[in-house]
């Protein structure tokens, strides 16, 4: 059982920042990848920014410059730290995390989500 708690998310004046953070625990053996996804309402979810062991990391155009991804691998977590952040990235952000699990099964999960409100 893989776990994940998310925090950080609010809302904040176009231009503003927020930084989002999710935390995974249980019977984690290894983490290959994390990152985030978002979805606005009546959208698709889409990827916003990933960070995989060897691979770097990813991010969609339209956040490219503004936000970044980055992980605390002591802690299995993995942050967003969003700038210059814009009406039309307010979404519900959710973390994923991918990787393997004790008894060498492969797991991806999924956080609860966090809402993130863009305006004035």
């Amino acid at each position: 059982q893989v776990q994940l708690v998310e925090s950080g998310g609010g809302l904040v004046q176009p231009g503003g920042s927020l930084r989002l953070s999710c935390a995974a625990s249980g019977t984690i053996e290894r983490i290959n990848a994390m990152g985030w996804y978002r979805q606005a309402p009546g959208k698709q979810r889409e990827l916003v920014a990933t960070i995989a062991t060897g691979r770097g990391t990813n991010y969609v155009n339209s956040v490219k410059g503004r936000f970044t991804i980055s992980t605390d691998n002591a802690k299995n977590t993995v942050y967003l730290q969003m700038n210059s952040l814009k009406p039309e990235d307010a979404a519900v952000y959710y973390c994923n995390v991918q990787g393997t699990t004790t008894w060498g099964s492969r797991f991806t999960s999924w956080g609860q989500g966090t809402q993130v409100t863009v305006s004035s």
